[in-house]
């Protein structure tokens, strides 16, 4: 009889849960073994189901800048679960965040809040379509908004082709209007707008893309995309889900120092809790019901104690020095893990903004998907259960950036960087 609880967790799981997971990627199916179901978190750690303890680098994938337990977030939260849990109504804490958000980040004026950054991502398209009156979008390889059906795409055999569905039970006719391009390849996206600009209602990209790994958009890159879109009437959506209030307070577009038409929003905004949102400029927004005709609505959202959560965690990383410490942390960790691959004579490479990073198995940083893919998944997936075993826990998957809190002392990057020396001596 096995003595392993996330084994006899997992064997459970599989029972009763497609996969035993409720998301793909913690099933660990692109690295091998067994998933680690988490019994509980604190600070920078958290602890498995055999009272293991790792240093989290994944941090809910983004949301806990803070770390978890944070006592001012938790105090916020249990103040306002006793005033209850959801109310289907307007409350004023909702007003609040809305207030913080649009005070951070220029391009927004309004915004709606949504439970998650599907929901955030598939109603910004379908704003832009209903501002624009087109029915086309653009997106990119490698990036990821969530699991719409008109995003579940990849890129046909082509210059400029429309995509190709990515999952059962997409018909070709939802992605027939979603074209697909390779991220940071100015050439192409000129020929596409040549061919489709008229149509296009929106071009949404991550500005900073978090799940081909750490890939960010150049600035040459960045900037056609906001000239294109300017010249043909096309709205251009930041998909910040991931980077925003992450890379920097205003997030990926304050990098870049581009200004967005519409800006999807999570993860960070909800401090841990199911929370995103989208926003952009009055003229924009006003199209929303019940002021427009583009419809949206869901009963959980701006919920209390998710809108709690994320305005507790919005004003302390607000704190002065906040982002500078923290990406002093990034650099460090990301910077001593690439001391250690060039002292085994590893092919390494790093990129890091904020409090988010990436590491590729690569002398260069890659530029786009089609690169990322021809990563050394096996040695990545040996440097991945290395680190697990020593208690440092990375993303299971070699397509996913990682991320560090403030949480995260000086001691737990030495640490992992010893960690990380030790590992790669024996690959």
């Amino acid at each position: 009889m096995t003595t392993d609880l996330n084994l006899s967790l997992f064997e459970r799981a599989k029972q009763c849960i497609p996969g035993g997971v409720n998301s793909p990627v913690r099933a660990f199916k692109a690295v091998g073994g067994t998933p680690r179901f988490i019994k509980k978190a604190q600070g920078a750690y958290f602890w498995d189901a055999n009272d293991q303890r790792y240093i989290d680098y994944i941090g809910s994938w983004g949301p806990m800048i803070l770390g978890h337990g944070h006592p001012v977030v938790v105090e916020a939260v249990q103040k306002a679960v006793v005033d209850g849990f959801s109310f289907g109504a307007p409350t004023e804490r909702e007003v609040e965040l809305a207030e913080e958000i649009i005070k951070i980040v220029p391009s927004i004026e309004m915004v709606r809040l949504v439970s998650s950054g599907t929901e955030a991502a598939m109603s910004a398209i379908r704003l832009a379509r209903g501002v624009t009156g087109r029915n086309k979008i653009l997106k990119f390889e490698g990036c990821y908004h969530g699991h719409a059906d008109a995003l579940l795409v990849k890129a046909g055999s082509g210059l400029a082709t429309f995509g190709q569905s990515t999952s059962a039970g997409v018909p070709a006719e939802v992605v027939q209007h979603t074209l697909v391009l390779p991220f940071n390849d100015i050439e192409q996206l000129e020929q596409a707008f040549e061919l489709h600009g008229k149509d296009l209602a929106c071009l949404m990209i991550e500005p900073i893309a978090g799940n081909m790994n750490f890939v960010r958009a150049s600035q040459a890159f960045a900037n056609r995309c906001r000239e294109l879109c300017t010249q043909y009437g096309a709205l251009l959506v930041f998909d910040e889900v991931m980077c925003g209030f992450r890379v920097a307070l205003g997030g990926a577009q304050s990098v870049l120092k581009i200004k967005p038409d519409i800006t999807v929003m999570g993860k960070v905004i909800g401090g841990g809790m199911p929370l995103a949102a989208f926003g952009g400029s009055k003229a924009i927004m006003e199209h929303m019901a019940p002021m427009g005709s583009v419809y949206q609505a869901g009963t959980l959202s701006g919920n209390p104690v998710a809108t709690a959560c994320g305005l507790a965690t919005l004003k302390e990383i607000q704190k002065p020095g906040f982002f500078d410490q923290l990406s002093q942390k990034t650099q460090t960790l990301t910077q001593g893990w690439l001391a250690a691959a060039k002292a085994n004579g590893l092919p390494f490479s790093v990129d890091s903004e904020g409090g988010m990073f990436g590491f590729f198995m690569f002398d260069e940083l890659p530029q786009n998907y089609a690169k990322v893919m021809t990563t050394n998944s096996q040695v990545f997936n040996q440097l991945f259960h290395g680190l697990l075993d020593n208690g440092v826990y990375i993303a299971p998957a070699l397509y996913e950036a990682g991320f560090v809190s403030a949480a995260h002392t000086n001691e737990d990057i030495a640490t992992s960087i010893e960690v990380a020396k030790k590992v790669m001596a024996g690959l």
